[in-house]
């Protein structure tokens, strides 16, 4: 699956570059519309109507954030015109029939059914989704969308090393992550952050089931977004290797960075690789980048006046004070990594008196908010949904500013808060990878899904051909020595 998605994520590159390129404008000025739809869907438009489908499920959600939060779907649904209407829902229900891809299947249903008949076609489409096959081409339709998207927004495509051969090896979580982060896994969760919070304050459909054929499509692409890479990864699940891999990734996380450190050793080489194509962007690309980032600003705006701590109070101060709880926070970590680095070695004592005060503190304040202000355990956990995207935002705003940071001395910071939210997101998709392991099924169930009969005699045939090959060698070279397989 890895050399799969490194070819998807190179031949995104390569076209977007094409719909950057000068050939494609004149190609598109001089073509009449008909070639020109022709030149459309045999280079580009594949991967622009990806990009264009990924990009529909972000505008729905984040028009669903905004109606619930400002109290516009409300309204809409005490309105006495509208309340006893279902014609809305009833829309949005039928379209969910398309969001689960059953358009994008007619086509090969129909093919298939030309050819061997239909029987046949009906039989290979429900094969195909017991070897979770909509599970993987979700997830790359995710890879299409990514780096596409990236390489129109700053350019800057680059060859990657997709491999040769017939490979079947345990990936480790690591790599995984190193592989996925930035093109899956931030998205997932910023997807499953956005249908959370439009089940807990939204209105609409509690009284119907259609809340599920609206969203199923959705969760579906959360789902495959954050776990695909596991599923299909051989011995995902085997208890001594899931400990094995959280060794590794802690170690790689732990790791220093520096001239001549891979990125698969450290994570500060990685990250600096990762965000290398913002140093070559040109200001469009800059200017762009900080609006989507402005973004995760909305969650914070909305979330901060359901709380009950602001007795639904709708002054501007409400947010402004958030802000300074915020900044707090990150004042916080910012002294507790300080503190690390001058009294982590040689003065233990100081740092677990700075850690002793720093909790005191905090458990003060909480317990003044608690009484006095009316807090409560809800608002705790809407307040984390609030402030984890705020922070995110503020990251992406200092990656791109990162020469201004620089010269202000403050980009350590920012690379510090990089590598927090990186193992945070690392513990929460581990998690689930561990319970699992737990379980000898779990491994027993995958491995009878990813090694099926057929692939295991492919595995077999290819180690058959390579010991003869091997020994033919060794016929025309006796003094060859046998390459180990």
């Amino acid at each position: 699956m890895n050399q799969i998605s490194l070819f998807e994520a190179k031949v995104a590159n390569g076209n977007g570059e094409q719909t950057l390129s000068r050939d494609v404008y004149r190609l598109g000025r001089r073509f009449d519309f008909y070639r020109m739809l022709s030149f459309y869907f045999t280079t580009v438009g594949f991967y622009f109507s990806s990009m264009l489908t990924v990009l529909t499920v972000y505008v729905f959600l984040y028009g669903r954030l905004y109606m619930v939060m400002s109290g516009l779907e409300r309204e809409i649904l005490q309105s006495p015109s509208i309340h006893q209407s279902k014609a809305l829902e009833e829309a949005l229900a039928s379209q969910s029939v398309f969001q689960l891809g059953l358009l994008l299947v007619l086509p090969m249903v129909m093919e298939i059914g030309l050819e061997k008949g239909f029987r046949s076609a009906l039989g290979d489409f429900i094969i195909m989704q017991l070897q979770l096959a909509s599970v993987f081409f979700t997830f790359q339709l995710g890879t299409k969308a990514h780096f596409f998207g990236r390489t129109i927004l700053h350019g800057g495509s680059k060859y990657r090393a997709t491999g040769r051969g017939f490979v079947v090896f345990h990936a480790k979580f690591g790599d995984n992550y190193r592989l996925y982060s930035r093109s899956h896994f931030v998205k997932g969760l910023e997807l499953l952050m956005l249908l959370i919070l439009y089940e807990v304050y939204g209105e609409s459909y509690r009284s119907s089931k259609l809340y599920l054929f609206i969203t199923f499509s959705m969760w579906f692409l959360v789902a495959s977004w954050l776990f695909a890479p596991f599923i299909f990864n051989p011995s995902g699940f085997d208890w001594q290797k899931t400990v094995d891999d959280w060794a590794d990734w802690k170690r790689w996380m732990g790791n220093r960075g520096g001239i001549g450190i891979p990125p698969d050793k450290s994570w500060e080489s990685w990250w600096d690789e990762e965000h290398e194509h913002l140093k070559h962007t040109n200001i469009r690309g800059r200017v762009l980048e900080i609006l989507l980032a402005c973004r995760f600003f909305l969650y914070q705006y909305g979330i901060v006046y359901h709380l009950d701590i602001s007795h639904h109070s709708k002054n501007l101060l409400v947010y402004g004070l958030s802000w300074v709880v915020m900044l707090t926070v990150l004042l916080v970590l910012k002294m507790v990594s300080m503190g690390r680095r001058r009294f982590g070695t040689d003065f233990q004592l100081m740092f677990r008196i700075l850690k002793a005060l720093l909790f005191l503190g905090f458990m003060s304040v909480m317990t003044v908010l608690f009484v006095v202000c009316g807090l409560t355990i809800s608002d705790l956990f809407a307040a984390t949904l609030a402030f984890l995207p705020t922070g995110w935002a503020i990251l992406l705003l200092g990656q791109v500013s990162r020469p201004l940071l620089r010269r202000l001395g403050v980009w350590e910071s920012v690379k510090e808060l990089g590598r927090a939210y990186d193992y945070i997101m690392g513990v929460l998709l581990f998690m689930p990878i561990a319970i699992l392991s737990w379980f000898p099924f779990v491994l027993e169930f995958q491995t009878r899904l990813l090694f099926n009969q057929a692939f295991s005699r492919g595995l077999q045939i290819s180690m058959i051909l390579a010991g003869r090959k091997d020994k033919n060698e060794e016929k025309k070279d006796p003094t060859r020595s046998r390459a180990p397989y």
